[in-house]
């Protein structure tokens, strides 16, 4: 007899749907797993013999099948543990018939306890759109797989529970759709950081437009207490951004069982010794790396120089179309990454290169050298050059408290507001995601602001590239001011900060 039994995997951070086919015939007792599974989906087989035997059922003393189709694809993890074992009661006699609407995942403890899995959400999504209505999960992904509006999601604390359910006599209760709380924790504040005025707005023009951002200064001068501040005044997740980067959280298995709804952008800053597999995604088992985890936040880069060169390199394609491509042997992965670069970095090698105490021991050549660890190609992609200056004594003994984030981050929303009605009805939702032609429509320059880019253009040996860089971020420091046009102010504030040359001290 064979039955059939819906279930899901993983594809990349993609869920699609999978069948576990159980055939139970005569012959030398066996328990076989086919379809490309890996070495814990074989290892089920121990899971499954143990769980049957530890809700009171007799394990079938035949031939056992268990396929899982599409048998090409590989299948990984532990997730399939339930449907091969409701499949193996079925196929004995042990259950009636199973709803042709209901899928199931999760994996079994040798006690017939249910273990939570990874990527439950956009496994509970890819059941949505295939028609599956009954979803039977761990209890403790109940919570997550109930964001996937549509389904009725059952949490199961173990296979006694589930078995119960299925031969009605003690239903499951289904598990409530899931809210998120309101967030009390607060995060850092700009009303922290004393003086830096200049690299403050800076920030808020980064916020505003979504652009990267390189900050350059001595230690100590505040570069990453200024980035770490940035989330706090970016716009809020919508919910299908929201959804979005905690389907790929959920793969990575970073995801709270309690809250698996992120409802802030997330903030990722890995450090410089991370490898090129690490920081774009791939390895043995195909993860998403840190540019896919910072989706729709901010990477922040702490020491940009000490970053091994092909790492940094990795990141060129992704801040071009917000989307890497893993091409390994195991097969191609295609994952978003539209995050905001913020790197940091000091001027030299020793740190001191400009500093007022005149500490540096560097020489001009050292200088370069340490520089150059940053190829031109990617500082091109990078919109705002900030030099970070050393705090005056005067600024930290200000008593007058600074702008907090919250002030700031008014002024972000309603420039992010312009955007939104600029770019509705497009797959663009700020202003760095301009495409050339919305350039051309957006960002019209009259007679002086022409002859002003002309002469920068010339003078700084800007390329194409960086000539559409400085017009989206003028046009944001424009929406900042609540104008229409761009003005002369507006492009020479967008100008000055493409200056390369604070880069060598």
């Amino acid at each position: 007899m064979v039955v059939t039994v819906r279930s899901l995997g993983l594809s990349g951070i993609s869920g699609y749907e999978v069948s576990a086919e159980c055939f139970l015939s005569g012959g030398l007792p066996a328990f076989d797993v086919v379809g490309l599974p890996d070495a814990a989906v074989r290892e089920a087989r121990e899971r499954v013999r143990a769980a049957v035997k530890n809700c009171g059922a007799k394990f079938p003393v035949s031939r056992i099948t268990v396929n899982l189709a599409p048998a090409g694809q590989k299948k990984a993890g532990t997730v399939y543990d339930l449907p091969i074992f409701v499949g193996i009661l079925a196929a004995n006699g042990d259950l009636p018939p199973l709803p042709p609407d209901a899928a199931f995942i999760g994996e079994l403890s040798l006690t017939g306890a249910l273990r939570g899995v990874s990527g439950v959400l956009p496994m509970a999504m890819a059941a949505k759109q295939a028609g599956i209505s009954q979803l039977f999960v761990p209890a403790e992904n109940a919570a997550e797989a109930t964001l996937a509006d549509g389904l009725t999601v059952y949490g199961v604390p173990d296979v006694n529970a589930l078995v119960a359910h299925l031969r009605g006599e003690a239903r499951l209760a289904p598990a409530p759709p899931w809210e998120p709380e309101e967030d009390d924790s607060p995060l850092p504040d700009l009303r922290d950081v004393m003086g830096q005025e200049n690299v403050k707005r800076a920030l808020e023009i980064a916020a505003a437009g979504g652009h990267n951002l390189l900050l350059i200064g001595s230690p100590g001068a505040g570069k990453s207490m200024l980035a770490k501040r940035l989330p706090s005044i970016l716009p809020d997740l919508s919910r299908a951004e929201a959804l979005e980067v905690s389907g790929i959280w959920s793969v990575a298995g970073l995801a709270d069982p309690k809250h698996p709804l992120l409802t802030r952008r997330p903030f990722r800053s890995p450090h410089h010794t991370t490898s090129a597999a690490a920081l774009a995604g791939g390895g043995p088992a195909m993860r998403p790396g840190e540019i896919s985890l910072a989706h729709n936040g901010v990477l922040f880069l702490d020491e940009l120089p000490e970053f091994h060169r092909d790492v940094l390199e990795a990141m060129r394609q992704p801040l071009e179309d917000g989307e890497v491509t893993v091409a390994r042997a195991g097969g191609t992965l295609h994952l978003p990454a539209r995050f905001q670069l913020v790197c940091a970095m000091n001027p030299c090698r020793c740190g001191w290169r400009g500093h007022p105490s005149g500490k540096c021991t560097c020489s001009d050549r050292e200088v370069e050298k340490y520089v150059e660890k940053i190829s031109g190609p990617l500082l091109d992609r990078i919109d705002l050059h900030v030099n970070v200056p050393s705090v005056e004594y005067e600024a930290m003994r200000r008593k007058g408290t600074p702008e907090s984030s919250a002030d700031v981050k008014k002024r972000v929303d309603a420039a992010r507001a312009i955007q939104s009605a600029r770019f509705a009805g497009t797959d663009t939702a700020c202003n760095a995601r301009m495409t050339p032609a919305q350039i051309a429509a957006f960002c019209p320059l009259d007679a002086a602001c022409d002859a002003l880019m002309k002469t920068a253009f010339d003078r700084m040996g800007l390329t194409a590239r960086s000539h559409d860089r400085i017009l989206r971020v003028a046009r944001t420091i424009a929406d900042l001011d609540g104008d229409q046009d761009i003005g002369p102010q507006h492009l020479a504030e967008a100008i000055q900060y493409r200056n390369t040359d604070i880069l060598k001290g």
